[in-house]
């Protein structure tokens, strides 16, 4: 009995510790010399390397805003508090792959954290998020009667939508004027963007306008969870059939890519939530080949969480669907292949080869990436698809998947469906992104490295704006309805019975 009590008081002596070192990692402060320091840091090595620097704002505007930020740190903060300093900075460089991150330390206790499952005082609600609307999407507290799925939320804590979300964008980036990424962001991981710039209360008071119209304010309790202690199983006396196994790699890649094809109404649906993983190109060869020999003649690509990815990918999927030879930009160039400030610039090297084997350094001293100006990419012949085909698009589809819209849009064959892109439509600063590591806090900046500009006759500062334009709906979300994908299918529907 003596043994039992032992080990039971080291686990619990354990658990405290490994919970202590987790609140001093989440909460510990930087002095103010830290951050000005780092901040100092990051400004030279973005003067150094970012193509895109001024692209959106000019020299004087972000040296301003540097200024002013570097003089509001004037004690210590925490990471949160110093990340969202940064964030709001490298905001106004316009620059949707100018991401800050949390440090890797910060990150691993978090994973750590969400691991353990014990989640305490969280927001609530998950939120989807337009223009100045909050619409509830799920309530964690599943025994609040009130705030259902399809609510429209008016304020939080005494804070109208706009304040609320004018404060959250301001630490995330995007490619030049487009909000539509950030709407799409937020609405992601509403409880996270919240906590970090609000904080956790012990109640939340939120302002709502019920089902029948009236506006309410009711006092909603944080969510809080602990996993139950695992009890004893029942034994199952019911035989059942053994589901059809699959290997988390199966799962993994249907995540990422998928095909169905409904042949009564001769329509394919194929899903990419990215152009790297997942075998694509042995998948889009397999794709049109069933494509082809079911004989369909609609094809609907979703890409509304598609980030980008491999442009190879995306060139060779636009292969089988554009009707003219294209190019990926008029420019693709970068002003660094030396990578100045190396020693803190993660995972530079690979770039640096490439970079010097595939740039070349012309008259206007740039490194240019030629093949990618130049070179006209020609249509498959090869089971091409010729029939109709619907994109759809939304605020989180961005870089690679953006360019694959990009040349598509407008051909006589293609609808584009859904919201504004939040990649540009006239270009943005990617290609080689390795990732500025600041020696003090440990941030995480990524650092693209070469200036793109599609078309340079597009107009520039937005996303790709969609043929038929769907925005999303309370009402839509209330009833678990895809706007943008009923849509799709009505035109198809209405077209099948033409003919």
């Amino acid at each position: 009995m003596q043994i039992i009590r032992f080990i039971l008081l080291l686990i619990v002596l354990n658990a405290t510790q490994v919970r202590a070192q987790e609140n001093r990692v989440l909460h510990q402060k930087l002095s103010a010399q830290q951050m000005q320091s780092d901040l100092h840091l990051l400004k030279k090595i973005l003067e150094a390397n970012h193509p895109g620097l001024y692209w959106y704002s000019t020299k004087e505007n972000i040296d301003t805003v540097f200024e002013n930020t570097v003089a509001g740190i004037s004690d210590s903060l925490t990471e949160v508090a110093f990340r969202n300093r940064v964030a709001a900075w490298v905001n106004e460089i316009k620059c949707g792959h100018t991401v800050v991150r949390m440090s890797k330390k910060w990150s691993g206790q978090q994973l750590q954290k969400n691991k353990s499952q014990q989640f305490q005082n969280q927001f609530p609600l998950q939120i989807k998020v337009w223009e100045d609307s909050l619409v509830v999407m799920a309530n964690m507290n599943r025994k609040d009667a009130l705030l259902k799925k399809g609510t429209i939320i008016h304020s939080i804590n005494g804070q109208n939508n706009r304040e609320l979300l004018s404060r959250m964008f301001t630490g995330i980036s995007t490619d030049g004027n487009s909000i539509n990424h950030k709407n799409q962001v937020v609405s992601n991981s509403f409880p996270f963007w919240y906590t970090n710039y609000f904080g956790t209360d012990t109640l939340y008071h939120i302002r709502y306008t019920d089902g029948t119209g009236n506006k309410l304010t009711a006092a909603v309790q944080p969510f809080s969870y602990k996993p139950a202690r695992p009890g004893k199983a029942m034994p199952d006396t019911v035989n059942r059939p053994e589901p059809a196994a699959m290997s988390k790699r199966q799962m993994q890649q249907l995540m990422r890519r998928s095909l169905t094809v409904d042949t009564v109404h001769q329509t394919a649906v194929m899903r990419l939530t990215s152009f790297s993983k997942g075998s694509l190109k042995h998948f889009f060869r397999k794709s049109f080949r069933q494509i082809k020999k079911l004989r369909v003649k609609n094809l609907v690509i979703d890409l509304r969480n598609n980030g980008g990815g491999k442009v190879d990918n995306s060139i060779l999927l636009t292969r089988f669907l554009s009707n003219h030879p294209f190019k990926i930009g008029d420019t693709v160039v970068a002003i660094n292949r030396k990578f100045n400030y190396g020693r803190y610039i993660h995972g530079w090297l690979p770039f640096w080869f490439a970079m010097n084997i595939g740039g070349k350094k012309t008259a206007d001293g740039a490194i240019h990436y030629r093949r990618y100006e130049t070179h006209y990419f020609t249509p498959k012949e090869r089971n091409h698809f010729n029939g109709n085909l619907y994109l759809l698009q939304g605020g989180y589809t961005f870089s690679a998947a953006t360019m694959f819209i990009a040349t598509l849009k407008g051909q006589q064959n293609t609808t584009v469906v859904g919201e504004e892109t939040g990649g540009g439509y006239y270009g943005n600063s990617a290609m080689h992104i390795p990732t500025i590591v600041l020696p003090s806090s440990g941030l995480r900046i990524s650092l693209p490295m070469y200036r793109l500009v599609m078309d340079k006759n597009r107009p520039k500062g937005n996303g790709i704006i969609p043929d038929i334009i769907i925005p999303p709906s309370s009402a839509a979300i209330k009833a678990g309805i895809d706007l943008k994908m009923d849509s799709v299918q009505s035109i198809i529907q209405q077209n099948l019975r033409k003919y």
